[in-house]
């Protein structure tokens, strides 16, 4: 079995709704999950011009290999009305592939590790929660290292209005 962390986010529409909908079709299609963070509210990254995200961090275990994985976690974007519009634009949900084991690999589909994970506080600081002691196999440093040296500005809270 393959130990994969997953960055589910979005937002348009009922964002708790899309993330908690989002990991149980993660679950059905993709694998058990094994672990995952409280849920942030962050402030849009790259396209500022747009509302809060809600973002989260879940490990899974699957036996899908990497491109197999893509293509669930595509689908599943897919069927919660998931439409590319525009890079870093709005969307309802959002699933990237932040690790896959110990994995590195790039081909014209796919990049694991994600390639923006050292620079984006609102993947490091849910991440750090469950995977603090991970080492990133690019930078071969922990988690917890990557995040204390992140230049992220942007802001990345708890989020608490689960009503």
């Amino acid at each position: 079995m393959n130990d994969v962390y997953l960055l589910i986010g979005g937002n348009i529409g009922d964002r708790m709704y899309f993330l908690n909908e989002s990991i149980k079709k993660i679950e059905e299609l993709c694998g058990e999950v094994k672990d995952k963070t409280d849920v942030y509210e962050t402030e849009a990254w790259g396209n500022t011009n747009q509302a809060a995200f809600l973002n989260q961090v879940i490990k899974i275990s699957t036996s899908l290999n990497p491109h197999d994985l893509l293509k669930q976690v595509l689908a599943i974007e897919v069927s919660f009305g998931r439409v590319r519009y525009e890079k870093n634009g709005a969307r309802t949900i959002d699933i990237d592939i932040l690790y896959f084991n110990d994995l590195i690999m790039s081909d014209q589909t796919l990049i694991i590790p994600h390639p923006r994970i050292a620079v984006r506080k609102f993947v490091l600081i849910p991440l750090a929660e469950i995977a603090k002691n991970h080492l990133d196999p690019v930078h071969k440093i922990s988690v917890k290292e990557l995040l204390e040296n992140c230049q992220d500005t942007l802001l990345a809270i708890k989020y608490t209005n689960h009503a």
